[in-house]
């Protein structure tokens, strides 16, 4: 069998590396000209913790991990309160919180000897027939493959290729997000500083050896977004928070510089079926359950590693994509679920919820059984995590060794 996966961030990677286990030659196509740096912090939780581990990536992952010692509170005057250990997605001890970028070096460093990658160019058109799936690439060249698969994002060029247009399965949960690098002039050490305020809230915390600042920010947003638009993306953000006081001028200044500035609505990819014919999905092309739900990155590597799985064990390809379905989507459907629930009350919507909101959080470390009361309220997003039992690896991998994998600037292949 030989496999196109396009994209190279989580999924494709992922995927790429149990087919290969599985003796599947696989190409993946990359639109950017080399692996991607940047993005925010991503949490690996429940039994995609569990993957990761069959992986053998458990201990080169361990050196990478964000190690937040504490979250605080901080409101418009710089009043910081309400201080929590850990990070704020770290739900269990064990638990991964990561910068998206070291994530992905971690999976393309681990594949990237046995797997062709081919950056700068992407999937123009596909035409399926009995025989396979015929692929245009955006550079000129074709091949035939015996599958093709979008690991390529909410805005997945091969879903929109074989599924239809993206707004017949996205759905906006009324928020834009943005994220962006800042300079640490909060001289933030290990520290994630958290801002609530009338329709929108913030994440800064320190990273790259608290050199820098990673921000995401979340505001109320329904009106029309262009997600290709980046200038137009810029302004919305400043607007947003434009009177939000704090230190948000300067911060809104070092977004406007900032290369690795990433805008988008907060939105679910909802399809009733991950595959049409010889073209299936994984990751946020298939089932995005949005940032707010911090379970896009584990939907991912257990996505991927179930469908390889189902790839090796059926020699009948319908049949492997029929089981795929099968297991991932109840299993998605219950975690996408959950993000609607928190979706509905992400930011607060009136000046007492947003008094409310600080005044609870003052509180919470002073009141008994707060640890408790935190885990009672991650309860929903614990259960549903490890919802899925995976089946076993045909071909269990050797682990990696933490010093195999290589820091700073990814290469191309």
């Amino acid at each position: 069998m030989h496999v196109l996966i396009s994209g190279a961030s989580i999924a494709g990677p992922a995927l790429a590396f149990w087919l290969h286990r599985h003796g599947i030659d696989v190409t993946v196509v990359e639109r950017a000209p080399a692996l991607r740096e940047g993005g925010y912090c991503v949490d690996i939780r429940g039994v995609a913790l569990d993957v990761v581990a069959r992986m053998g990536l458990r201990e080169a992952l361990r050196p990478l991990e964000a190690d937040t010692l504490e979250n605080v509170m901080v409101d418009e005057r710089g009043r910081r309160f309400g201080r929590m250990p850990r990070g704020f997605g770290v739900i269990d001890p064990d638990d991964v919180e990561i910068l998206r970028g070291d994530l992905a070096r971690v999976l393309f460093t681990a594949t990237r000897a046995q797997v062709r990658y081919r950056f700068g160019d992407s999937v123009a058109a596909l035409r399926q027939h009995d025989r396979g799936v015929d692929v245009t690439f955006a550079g000129g060249d074709t091949a035939t493959f015996d599958l093709v698969v979008g690991a390529d994002g909410v805005h997945s060029q091969v879903r929109a290729l074989a599924f239809g247009p993206e707004r017949e399965c996205l759905r906006a949960m009324g928020s834009a997000m943005a994220i962006f690098t800042a300079p640490n002039h909060l001289g933030l050490h290990r520290q994630q500083l958290l801002y609530s305020g009338l329709r929108r809230i913030a994440s800064v915390k320190s990273t790259h050896g608290d050199r820098d600042l990673m921000c995401a920010v979340f505001f109320a947003h329904r009106d029309d977004f262009d997600h290709r638009d980046v200038p137009a993306q810029r302004r919305l953000v400043a607007a947003a928070f434009a009177d939000a006081g704090w230190e948000f001028p300067r911060l809104i200044a070092a977004m406007q510089r900032a290369d690795d500035f990433y805008c988008d609505l907060t939105c679910q990819i909802r399809l009733p079926t991950l595959s049409r014919g010889r073209v299936a999905l994984v990751g946020d092309a298939a089932y995005c359950p949005s940032p707010l739900s911090g379970q896009g990155t584990s939907l991912a590597l257990v996505g991927a590693y179930v469908l390889a799985v189902e790839l090796a064990r059926s020699a009948d390809l319908s049949t492997a994509l029929r089981r795929y379905d099968e297991r991932v989507l109840p299993f998605v459907r219950r975690n996408q679920d959950i993000a609607l629930k928190l979706g509905g009350g992400f930011a607060p919507e009136s000046p007492f919820q947003v008094r409310a909101r600080r005044l609870a959080m003052k509180l919470m470390p002073y009141m008994p059984g707060s640890s408790l009361m935190m885990k009672l309220a991650m309860r929903g997003i614990r259960e549903a995590s490890r919802d899925l039992e995976l089946p076993p690896p045909i071909h269990p991998p050797a682990a990696v060794a933490p010093e195999s994998i290589v820091m700073g600037t990814s290469g191309q292949a």
